[in-house]
């Protein structure tokens, strides 16, 4: 039997997950949560062999606590679902050191087949997030342009990023400037959505 513990704050997406896995005879479920703080220390009490986890969990991201899962109990191996397909998403998934990533969306016996799939030592990876993350190529932007631009995105004013970096906002507004122009994007908020969407903002 391969023992899962499934994380999914959505009451009747959860009720729906468990049953689906139950159905399988090979599978069982040994636990379940609805908060990404729980993950662990529900884990290390039941020892899963495959933990499944949405993303978006409350008190605690899916990716944050499949990489504290990874270092707690490596043997444990993760399969992320998510309803967005986003290649940033992706890209922070394999940085997570996650063993699958699935889309919500995919047929309802593809789950039962990537936990199979992981708990054999393969790795799943949704096929059309995979191309999208690929194309995607390198983060263009310098460290700097990068945190400067992360600082905009959680709404600093120029003024506000320049004090807390110890620079003049004109060379705040140039930073900001070239990064629009790097990433071909219309204006600074487009800016932000684009280098969000390819996973190079944390």
């Amino acid at each position: 039997m391969i023992r899962i513990l499934l994380a999914e704050d959505m009451h009747m997406v959860r009720g729906a997950l468990v049953a689906l896995l139950e159905l399988e005879p090979d599978l069982e479920v040994v636990g379940v949560v609805d908060r990404g703080d729980l993950i662990v220390p529900t884990a290390l009490e039941c020892r899963p062999d495959v933990a499944v986890m949405d993303v978006d969990l409350p008190n605690m991201d899916g990716l944050t606590a499949a990489e504290t899962l990874h270092d707690l109990l490596p043997d444990c191996r993760t399969l992320i679902m998510t309803g967005l397909g986003r290649p940033g998403l992706l890209r922070r998934a394999m940085a997570a050191r996650v063993s699958g990533f699935l889309l919500k969306d995919s047929p309802a016996e593809g789950l039962a087949q990537a936990v199979r799939e992981v708990f054999a030592g393969r790795r799943v990876i949704n096929p059309q997030i995979a191309m999208s993350a690929w194309d995607i190529g390198e983060n263009p932007l310098s460290e700097r342009e990068t945190e400067v631009l992360g600082m905009a995105a959680q709404g600093d004013e120029p003024s506000e990023i320049a004090a807390k970096l110890h620079l003049s906002i004109g060379t705040v507004r140039n930073y900001l400037t070239t990064t629009v122009m790097k990433l071909n994007a219309r204006n600074r908020l487009d800016a932000v959505r684009i280098a969000t969407e390819a996973g190079w903002l944390s």
